[in-house]
Order: C-alpha cells, then structure tokens, then sequence
C-alpha cells in the first residue's frame, strides 16, 4: 500500500485566492477568476502529509457532479476512505488530488488528474456534456481550510453510473428535493452545491 504522506499533490498558495477574491463556501464559475488561479505558473506540487495541515496552501481538488435530468447521483464514502475526516459521509461529488506521480507528465496535468480520478471511481456508461461549475472554498472546515474545489457539472443523457471502488457505497441518483432534507448527512461541499443547484 502507497504511502498517502508522501505523494506530491497540485495547489496553489492561499495568497493567490486572496488575490483573485476571497470567499466562503460556493462561488459561480467566472472565467477570469478560473484562469488566475488555474494558471500553471503559479501551480505546484507539495508532499500531501505537509499540505494536509499547512492552511497557507490549497491543494487543487476536481469535484465532478453528475447529474441526469433533476435527479443526483450520490453516495456514501465508505470506511477505508483515504480521508478520515469524510468517511461514512455522504456525497454528490466525485474526485481527488492531481497527483505528480500520475499526472504531471500530461501538458494538462489538472485535467489528466480530473479525468484519472473519475476513472478510477466510477464508470459512467452514458454520454454527456461537461461544464465548469464554480468553486468551493470552505474554511469552516480542517479539510476545507487546505483543499480548493474545482467544480464541473456533467449532464448525462441516461443515470447510468457504476461504482469501481468500495469507497463508493449506496450509490443512485435521487432529485434534489429527496436529498435536501437529508442535507445533514452530506459532507459541506455537497450541500454546499446542491444548494448552488436550487
């Protein structure tokens, strides 16, 4: 088993997003804030042990949404989760850190590790149309407060979606007005978006 501590993640130095306009919780896509904060000159990869408790770095994380007429696909985080602080939470988005190792050979490492990550957790066996979303930045949280969420919504044609991992227990797709009421039981950037859905 790899040693989570010492993989290299891609993310940027908090400063920049004070920069660009600090906020809390879910912000519109704006595509001159997306291309200042996503510009690779500005992006790096530090040791995910280190980054997981250091607040002046953002680690850049994709959070697809997959959404099929009004209905969700949802799921909870199984018990072997690599991270802890979200596990037997559950979800709306799928994703995870843009990893060195893995991506960084690709012109487009961001995207190498979106579409990588996505991949390795579910498979979709349907077409559809991809858009960015926003952002989620939520500093309320100690895993908010190190990560950055890149949104993308993908619309598909048919709710077909099959988990590859474990980690992805009790999927489906549901509307939003069945999973609102369970809002509570959502990690925050779920209900973070899908109150940004409404």
């Amino acid at each position: 088993m790899s040693d989570k501590s010492a993989e290299r993640v891609l993310g940027l130095p908090t400063e920049r997003l004070r920069d660009a306009g600090m906020f809390q919780g879910f912000r519109l896509f704006d595509a001159g804030m997306f291309q200042y904060l996503l510009d690779p000159e500005h992006l790096e990869y530090r040791a995910r042990g280190q980054a997981e408790t250091d607040p002046s770095f953002k680690q850049l994380i994709p959070y697809l949404i997959l959404r099929c007429g009004e209905r969700l696909f949802h799921y909870t985080r199984g018990q072997s989760g690599n991270e802890a602080r979200l596990r037997a939470k559950r979800s709306v988005g799928i994703g995870g850190h843009i990893n060195a190792e893995e991506d960084s050979s690709h012109a487009d490492p961001y995207r190498a590790g979106m579409l990588r990550e996505l991949a390795e957790e579910i498979d979709i066996q349907s077409t559809y149309r991809e858009r960015m979303f926003g952002l989620i930045n939520d500093d309320a949280t100690p895993v908010g407060q190190v990560h950055l969420g890149v949104v993308h919504l993908l619309d598909l044609d048919e709710p077909r979606v099959r988990p590859c991992e474990a980690e992805i227990a009790d999927a489906g797709f549901a509307s939003l007005r069945v999973l609102l009421p369970q809002a509570n039981q959502f990690e925050s950037w779920s209900r973070l978006v899908m109150e940004a859905l409404v």
